[in-house]
């Protein structure tokens, strides 16, 4: 396994844990190539935990053939994959961590001085249930440490938050704040709740390290992985308290809220999971931006994310916190120095930041907000009622002089908006995140790099997340490595069909993170926030079905049918009314929530659809009708993706049934069935003139099926889905 590359390994992970958890034998193969990844690299060391986590809760009845992936997770976690240290000599050994007393407080029997004997909770595959194997170099080594520990206590510390706006004083050792800092870990109210308190990557030896290219390993024991679990904690918890909550403004308000809290505890060495690259830094969430999704048990919502990038997320130094400019802007500009007289009656100069008492001018300190609004309110007797609330806002502080706007002006401007096509949806307390979705990300981005006291560093990028707990993301997540899959074969066989992988991240087995899809919103928000057809639509977004931006919208559209049409046949994708199904805003439709595939449907799997996929006459009159040029394009879209997807059919084959294999996941609930109705849909042993039949079939049997249409309108009767 060490021969390929990561990337590709780290796309199969969800399979390899899988087997490592049910399958001794191949758990003693791949067990030293999971602890070597492990040992390098805290991202996958996460991943991996969280993953084996999720899995493992399928285990019925632990025992030790398939209780390795517990013990696995349980060194991830207790810190004892940490990478090798170099000493002295050149010879690389192991430094025995003492990450437990990060995480939960035991004894000590003489001041923390004696020999710290490696976790024994959890045993490698291949070794003594005792713990490390004894040998004549261990045992050197637990002397030397043994011998160094009673010289000298290495510990580090960090700087504190500037959130809590307190130095460490002299008096304090570098114990005691190494001490203070891993009391801190996950208490929010301390500013400090993702800071383990290493010292290593800021430290002259580090920045050496760096200038020649080299690799800074850390010396301490400060947990490598302990910030990011609290980071994800804190995020998931907050879900948690949004739950209980009855109305959407309830959770709305309570969301920013803890957001604002968590906030007090970053910039911090942190990252958000569900970027495709790990080197960044989060340094603040803009918490009045969040908002809660549509869900009516669960309470789902998303997060934007200030990142700073860097080189490397483990070894790069933490940005320092940049508190937010809420001064109010003063007219005074003078030097405050030139203020302070020499007092000479006393031998030491006294300071005044008004200078005397009787040459205070209370002028010195009035604002230009100030002086705006006395000027607007002396001429409020002699202007029209609206020019008087028609003054520009942004008057500069050398321009006295506001600027007024006649009324006939005002009433031309609002009936100009008025009648102008709205491109942004109207904010709707019921749904709070349709316009927040509608908003193109560009101006989203630019909106809040301005106001962020980070926006001005070349290195600013703004993410965002999806939190959601209580749900299963293991589904989500193996229909993503499908439609990842089905993406890369049809591209290179070259076909135009199109879809969207999302990044799933299962954090347990009943909560995760979600990427969501930027400047997409629902089938649903569009019928709901501009009363009209989808075709109507188009034209209102795209302009005439004869122009170039509409003819490329619909070209989108049908490719992205077509690609979305075969995979929900293939998989049996189910649950699909509007809510579900977004258009971005390209024209491109993008298929979500996985939690009905293979075996399984709504309502207690009676078959409320029983069609081959959704294709109503509404999306085909965007194609142009029935016979029309683009609806034979996008039936031959479904032939040719069904072509390739059957040539290809051993690399996607696989990763359902390795999944399957000691699963409790709803969608295997019918064994061995479910695999092989799976495959059966390939149609392996037709010919091409057959499978066109059978499209064709596939077509007409979606376009006039009655039980779709009974469930759009089971949704809108129970749930108000359009």
């Amino acid at each position: 396994m060490f021969s390929f590359e990561e990337t590709q390994v780290d796309f199969y992970l969800p399979q390899l844990l899988n087997m490592y958890i049910h399958m001794h034998d191949v758990a003693e193969a791949i067990h030293p190539y999971l602890v070597s990844r492990c040992r390098n690299s805290t991202e996958f060391s996460i991943n991996a935990a969280w993953l084996l986590s999720a899995y493992s809760a399928d285990t019925l009845k632990p025992n030790w053939k398939n209780s390795q992936g517990i013990k696995l997770r349980d060194m991830i976690l207790n810190e004892e994959l940490r990478p090798l240290a170099t000493s002295p000599t050149g010879n690389l050994h192991t430094k025995f961590p003492s990450t437990q007393s990060h995480r939960k407080s035991h004894p000590s029997g003489t001041g923390g001085t004696g020999l710290i004997s490696p976790p024994q909770a959890s045993t490698p595959i291949g070794q003594p249930a005792g713990g490390q194997p004894v040998t004549p170099m261990s045992t050197s080594l637990q002397l030397e440490q043994a011998s160094s520990n009673s010289l000298v206590k290495k510990t580090h510390q960090r700087s504190r938050s500037e959130a809590t706006g307190i130095f460490p004083k002299h008096s304090e050792t570098p114990a005691s704040l190494s001490t203070s800092s891993s009391s801190y870990i996950g208490d929010l109210s301390s500013g400090r709740a993702f800071d383990n308190g290493c010292l290593c990557y800021v430290k002259s030896e580090a920045v050496l390290n760096s200038l020649k290219g080299r690799e800074t390993i850390c010396q301490c024991d400060a947990p490598r992985l302990l910030p990011e679990e609290e980071f994800i904690k804190a995020l998931l918890n907050i879900g948690k308290k949004l739950q209980p909550l009855p109305t959407k403004e309830l959770r709305t308000s309570q969301l920013i809220a803890e957001l604002a809290l968590l906030n007090l505890n970053l910039p911090a060495r942190v990252w958000l999971p569900t970027c495709q690259s790990r080197n960044h830094h989060v340094v603040r969430i803009p918490h009045t931006q969040a908002v809660v999704l549509n869900s009516k048990e669960k309470a789902p919502y998303m997060i934007y994310v200030e990142v700073l990038r860097c080189e490397n997320a483990a070894t790069s130094q933490v940005p320092q916190k940049i508190l937010e400019n809420t001064l109010r802007f003063t007219r005074s500009e003078e030097d405050l120095t030139q203020l302070a007289q020499p007092s000479h009656g006393s031998p030491r100069p006294e300071f005044n930041v008004y200078g005397s008492l009787h040459d205070f001018d209370d002028a010195d300190c009035w604002s230009q907000e100030d002086d705006d609004i006395i000027t607007l309110a002396n001429h409020c007797r002699s202007s029209d009622t609206i020019s008087q609330f028609s003054t520009e806002s942004s008057i500069s502080a050398d321009s006295k002089d506001p600027v007024y706007i006649a009324a006939g002006d005002i009433r031309r401007r609002l009936s100009e908006n008025f009648a102008a096509p709205k491109k942004k949806f109207e904010r709707d307390p019921d749904d709070p995140s349709a316009a927040a979705l509608k908003e193109p990300w560009e101006d989203k981005v630019t909106r809040i790099r301005q106001a962020s006291p980070y926006g001005h560093l070349p290195n600013w990028q703004l993410m965002s997340a999806i939190v959601k707990v209580g749900d299963d993301l293991r589904q989500e997540l193996l229909v993503y490595q499908l439609l990842k899959r089905l993406k890369m074969l049809w591209a290179e066989e070259r076909l135009p069909l199109w879809i969207k992988p999302y990044k799933i991240v299962v954090t347990s087995r009943d909560s995760g993170m979600i990427e969501p899809v930027m400047n997409a919103v629902s089938l649903h928000q569009i019928k709901k926030h501009s009363k009209m057809s989808l075709h109507e639509y188009f034209i209102h977004e795209f302009g005439p079905p004869t122009s170039e931006e509409f003819l490329t919208a619909q070209r989108n559209f049908v490719q992205s049918c077509a690609g979305y049409c075969l995979v929900c046949y293939l998989l049996q994708l189910k649950d699909r009314h509007n809510g579900n199904i977004l258009l971005d805003s390209k024209g491109h439709i993008i298929h979500i929530d996985f939690g009905f595939i293979l075996s399984i449907s709504p309502g207690k799997n009676l078959g409320f659809e029983n069609s081959p996929f959704k294709l109503t006459h509404e999306f085909v009159e965007v194609m142009g009708g029935l016979g029309s040029d683009m609806f034979e394009y996008f039936k031959i879209l479904m032939l040719q993706g069904f072509v390739a997807s059957r040539k290809h059919m051993d690399k996607i084959l696989p990763l359902v049934e390795i999944m399957q294999t000691g699963s409790q996941l709803p969608c295997f609930g019918k064994g061995v069935s479910a695999i092989r109705a799976f495959k059966d849909r390939f149609h392996m042993t037709s010919t091409e003139e057959q499978l066109q039949l059978i499209v064709d079939g596939l077509v007409e049997s979606s376009l006039h099926s009655l039980t779709t249409k009974l469930y759009d309108g089971f949704q809108y009767y129970t749930n108000g889905i359009l």
